[in-house]
């Protein structure tokens, strides 16, 4: 299997530059794709969206990458959108409202998902689901319980896994566990670091996000079974690190790094 096989897509929300500046930017990085955010502050919004999505999507074509997904709203006007530009995916994470509780919080889920499913089929356009840290949908199994009912043409995961290794599920597990409903991977990595010392009444943790070689995650080890289950499918580097100041290093040395993995 060599890196043709896999579509590297980078997760565009470090820069808000008109998107020719970040198009050109982006494939002299070397990305096939990006995933775009489609929020207020962007070129790119959900108030502009109808015109300015295939707009972009024309633009980044022409130096030869791709709008893989879009992390946006999930309204029927951003199905249409999509389908237009020809975008297969839209991203989003799901909190789980602690109020409730996770089982109350998944099933008003589902039924929002019910609402959404003939609307994604009229526009052709697939829900990432992604698992995150917290107070969310946070590992394989959470992933497929939660999707369990549905079509991945309609809905699917896109399985992260940074927040995989933070929640301490193993990778070759967790994408047993969301294989046959998986649309997209995040590559991604970080880790606990303590922020108090050890006379502290009770330790303190927060998470640190990294580059790709120094985190909980072990790319290695995720791009193996993957390659091992013949993935062909998007990678999505999601260029998030505390460190932000040195993102466009931080980027150039993961994607550098991920296409050896598959090399």
């Amino acid at each position: 299997m060599s890196d043709n096989t896999i579509q590297f897509s980078v997760f565009t929300k470090p820069w808000k530059m008109p998107i020719p500046e970040l198009a050109k930017f982006v494939a002299g990085l070397g990305f096939h794709a990006v995933e775009l955010p489609v929020r207020p502050g962007y070129p790119v919004h959900p108030d502009n969206m109808t015109k300015e999505l295939p707009n972009a999507t024309r633009i980044f074509g022409e130096y030869g990458v791709k709008i893989a997904s879009i992390a946006g709203p999930t309204t029927e006007e951003s199905m249409a959108a999509c389908q237009a530009s020809g975008i297969p995916i839209i991203r989003i994470c799901v909190n789980i409202d602690t109020q409730i509780g996770y089982m109350a919080s998944e099933a008003n889920l589902q039924r929002e998902y019910d609402a959404l499913v003939p609307l994604l089929e009229k526009h052709h356009t697939t829900l990432g689901i992604q698992n995150h840290c917290g107070n969310c949908i946070c590992n394989a199994m959470g992933l497929r319980h939660l999707l369990e009912r549905y079509h991945p043409k309609h809905i699917a995961a896109v399985w992260d896994c940074a927040h995989n290794a933070l929640n301490g599920e193993e990778p070759e597990m967790a994408l047993d566990i969301v294989w046959e409903k998986m649309c997209m991977v995040n590559f991604k990595n970080a880790f606990w670091r303590h922020t108090n010392g050890p006379e502290a009444t009770r330790a303190k943790w927060e998470v640190f996000w990294t580059s790709g070689r120094q985190g909980l995650a072990n790319w290695e080890r995720v791009a193996k079974e993957l390659q091992r289950r013949h993935y062909h499918g998007t990678i999505c580097l999601t260029a998030e690190y505390s460190e932000e100041h040195e993102v466009n290093r931080l980027i150039a040395e993961d994607i550098a790094y991920a296409k050896s993995l598959f090399a």
